[in-house]
């Protein structure tokens, strides 16, 4: 009986906080100590280490962020950042597939105002009206927090400023609509670096409805103040995923078992997005790049995906497309997702596994943690990123995230415009991209005996996240 419970309160204790440990397992034959950090007495993880250029992480990275910029799915730059990896595919040597899905139709809009010639970021409230290519110009009218008596007579035919607060979203907007308001703009009433996004509730508005920051809305309040709105309905739109194989060699299999090394490449709108995601887009490019010298028994795929900040559809879609046959020689997937970020309370590199579990790419990665001598390892339970589709798959899958240890906050600047190439940690590129890159190569150079995945799959698991943080998209990794 009291051994029955002491295993049961260590259960306990595994699942329900973050932990953090190395583990020697299968890889190398067993623990191999590493004489001082990002070192190992591994010469196949030196091979990676020794290969590893920050400089052309940084490189891609400052291309995609700053040549490119925002890459919101289904836009022409997030087309361009499809072509820019291929290209480089290529020149490191590899026969390159695109694929090309489409994405749901979506509303999408422009603030401009008489107070800046420079354009509001706004988030589009779920079932506003479209105004058509032309979109409506007028005065901005002050209405308080939106109660019938706060709007004035000249809200008719203009455009309705309300404070978030007080009632619903959609009582305000039921409001200013027979106020007789042209349009609605809603600012917040506490500070953020991201536009609040007004929830209607599912209703369906009949005049466009938009969110900003409570300073920007401070900044509309004044007389004699104009915008002009347009929000377009986005329709039949696609988004590409880029596909690049390293087969296998050494010792012949004719079925190899298959890695998946992933990262999306698209962003938030307004957001240049370094860390999310072009940090881990650049460290897989690097990764591909060093892996395409070295023979290994398994094949590892290098899967870049398209339209992950609209819910994961690329890699959803990539994995849909998959048969039978691949899906059973599926071994493991390792998924970058913001990995370089410069934030100093992020001193973990957060292993995100879906139902918690140390599966086998936390095993690969704590196993090399322990020969590079690294100690920022942390196991969760975490989906909303690309790994989620492998494991809904039956796929042992892993993100690979920065985070604070022990409250797995995310950086500040998540999902604004200020994710820029400053906020990125050249070190943290380096201890990073070498941990994982010798995590993937020891568990891809050979088979490993004894080493099984899930023979089912799971199906979703509602971990992902809820209605809150998808309209948000705020901290939903």
């Amino acid at each position: 009986m009291k051994k029955g419970l002491a295993a049961f309160l260590v259960m306990l204790m595994m699942f329900t906080v973050p932990f953090s440990f190395a583990w020697s397992g299968p890889g190398t034959g067993g623990a191999v100590f590493a004489e001082a950090p990002g070192k190992s007495g591994s010469a196949f993880d030196q091979r990676i280490i020794n290969r590893f250029n920050t400089d052309r992480v940084l490189e891609h990275m400052t291309h995609l962020v700053e040549e490119i910029g925002p890459r919101v799915a289904g836009t022409e730059e997030e087309v361009l950042t499809a072509e820019y990896i291929q290209a480089q595919l290529e020149s490191f040597g590899y026969d390159v597939e695109t694929q090309e899905f489409g994405i749901p139709n979506r509303v999408s809009g422009e603030l401009f105002t008489s107070v800046s010639d420079e354009e509001f970021a706004i988030r589009v409230a779920p079932g506003s009206a479209a105004t058509g290519e032309e979109g409506i110009t007028g005065l901005v009218v002050e209405a308080g927090l939106g109660y019938p008596e706060d709007f004035p007579e000249e809200t008719g035919g203009n455009i309705a400023l309300i404070e978030r607060g007080g009632m619903t979203f959609w009582e305000k907007t039921v409001n200013a609509q027979e106020a007789g308001a042209a349009g609605v703009i809603i600012y917040d009433n506490a500070e953020s670096l991201v536009p609040v996004t007004p929830s209607l509730g599912g209703n369906q508005a009949d005049v466009p409805v938009v969110g900003i920051t409570k300073a920007d809305g401070e900044r509309l309040i004044g007389e004699g103040i104009t915008a002009t709105l347009t929000l377009s309905e986005l329709a039949d739109q696609v988004s590409p995923n880029v596909i690049a194989v390293k087969e296998p060699k050494g010792k012949p299999a004719e079925n190899p078992e298959i890695v998946y090394v992933t990262a999306h490449f698209d962003s938030v709108p307004y957001s240049p997005g370094a860390s999310d995601n072009a940090s881990g887009t650049a460290v897989v490019l690097e990764l591909a790049r060093i892996l395409k010298a070295f023979p290994t028994e398994k094949e590892v795929r290098f899967v870049f995906v398209g339209a992950e900040e609209i819910g994961l559809i690329g890699s959803r879609y990539y994995v849909s497309q998959l048969s039978e046959d691949e899906i059973a020689r599926s071994a493991a997937n390792f998924n970058l997702d913001m990995v370089g970020t410069n934030w100093e309370p992020a001193t973990a590199l957060y292993v995100n596994v879906v139902d918690g579990a140390p599966n086998q790419v936390w095993q690969s990665a704590s196993a090399a943690a322990e020969r590079l001598g690294n100690d920022s390892l942390v196991l969760f339970a975490r989906g909303a990123s690309d790994h989620v589709a492998f494991y809904e798959a039956g796929i042992d899958a892993a993100n690979f995230i920065r985070r604070e240890p022990g409250t797995a906050n995310l950086e500040p600047w998540y999902h604004t415009p200020f994710d820029t190439m400053d906020k990125i940690s050249e070190s943290r590129l380096q201890e990073g991209g070498q941990l994982i890159g010798a995590a993937i190569y020891d568990f891809a150079r050979k088979d490993h005996p004894g080493r099984g995945r899930s023979n089912e799959a799971p199906g979703r698991t509602g971990v992902l996240f809820n209605e809150d943080e998808r309209l948000n998209m705020t901290h939903h990794r």
